[in-house]
């Protein structure tokens, strides 16, 4: 097969170049210039469809002919279920709990599931199915022909997009998921896995390929040590749908939320319980996140928030202590730490607390994080332990 021609293009503005060098030489932006494929010579590539132009009026919406996923909080996540062709980007921290519900969908859909396993072999995916199912044979072995089995998970070992996507147009499955895009790699290229241009490269022609079948695609996705998805948010304009989990390792709780949707509307957060058999919808998170909530303790208090179109009952705790520092310390774990900086402010300049020679650590129980602006006015502190008010009396302060 013959190599693909490519160039390195800087992302910032556009100069390209045949070899990689850490600084554009036209913009003097650093790390810019990631490797673009400019012609693709691979006979696996060539367009099966030639473009066609539709009239508006003529094209026919069928809203009640999505595909339900069988996890009923993934579907209102989506908006629904997922749509033919749709490409749905799965992002988290590792362990959090993607391929575990990745693995959930493919045991819970109505037809053949395509699971490739880039990072795991099919035995470590068997695995953590029978941990899941607690069945004695969790995956029957897998059959030539993908299209035979209706509710069969078939698991694909490979590491080659261009085998992934060969194997994608044979055989026709009704979901295909990929476990993750920053294993698979192409020819074409010369760059690592992983890679920016790797990653970019991979995602359009798994995207191409599933909107030319109408086949819809779950792609799991790494994030950085900075908290940002990998490969870089390039990888984020190709998708239809970007879901982003969050939670703590130590944790039960999981928020499933839609940073994009294509197809619906990303005001919708879905809540799971981590368990030992994979995660369970929760319909009632506020009792989960107030369980452990100990009553009448000083920096304690219950907000009731919007974590999409569901209202949460949360617990923020909060403390402030003196310190000898010439720089207090500020931590922040579930909200904003720029927004409670901001808070701090306020509290020092408009309610008169001497907050300058105070550590404050502000924490939201169960490793949910908040971006609600409703719990901006709770009251955290007592003044009595920090400074007098304008006034010259004493009391409680609100934020």
């Amino acid at each position: 097969m013959a190599r693909t021609k490519s160039q390195f293009v800087c992302q910032q503005c556009g100069y390209s170049q045949s070899q990689w060098s850490g600084r554009c030489p036209e913009c003097n932006a650093w790390n810019s210039l990631v490797e673009t494929a400019l012609q693709v010579q691979s006979s696996k590539l060539k367009v099966q469809n030639e473009g066609r132009i539709f009239k508006l009026s003529d094209i026919k919406i069928d809203e009640a002919g999505r595909v339900k996923t069988g996890e009923t909080e993934l579907d209102n996540v989506l908006g629904g279920g997922m749509v033919a062709g749709m490409v749905v980007l799965v992002a988290g921290e590792p362990g959090i709990g993607k391929s575990t519900l990745m693995t959930q969908v493919a045991l819970n859909s109505y037809g053949a599931v395509l699971y490739v396993c880039g990072e795991e072999s099919a035995a470590q995916v068997a695995i953590r199915v029978k941990r899941l199912s607690g069945s004695t044979s969790p995956s029957r072995p897998p059959s030539p022909k993908i299209g035979e089995g209706k509710g069969e998970v078939f698991l694909f070992e490979s590491n080659d997009v261009d085998e992934v996507v060969q194997k994608f147009e044979g055989e026709k499955p009704g979901l295909v998921i990929v476990d993750s895009i920053q294993t698979l790699t192409t020819a074409d290229l010369a760059g690592t896995a992983g890679s920016v241009g790797q990653v970019r490269e991979c995602a359009q022609r798994l995207t191409a390929v599933a909107k030319r079948a109408g086949i819809p695609i779950f792609i799991v996705g790494h994030v950085t040590k900075e908290g940002n998805i990998a490969g870089p948010r390039v990888l984020e304009h190709i998708v239809d749908t970007v879901v982003w989990f969050e939670g703590e390792r130590g944790q039960p709780l999981r928020l499933v939320r839609t940073v994009k949707n294509r197809f619906g509307g990303t005001d919708e957060v879905g809540v799971f319980e981590m368990t030992d058999k994979g995660l369970v919808g929760v319909t009632d998170p506020s009792r989960m996140l107030l369980s452990e909530r100990v009553e009448e303790v000083p920096g304690s208090v219950v907000s009731v928030v919007m974590e999409g179109k569901r209202p949460i009952l949360a617990e923020i705790q909060a403390l402030a202590v003196p310190t000898q520092s010439p720089v207090p310390r500020r931590v922040a774990t579930g909200i904003d730490y720029a927004r409670m900086q901001t808070l701090v402010a306020v509290l020092t300049a408009r309610a008169g607390l001497r907050l300058e020679s105070h550590d404050i650590y502000v924490n939201v129980t169960g490793g949910i994080r908040l971006a609600d602006r409703g719990v901006d006015c709770i009251g955290f502190f007592e003044p009595e332990s920090i400074g007098e008010d304008r006034g010259g009396g004493r009391g409680r302060t609100s934020g």
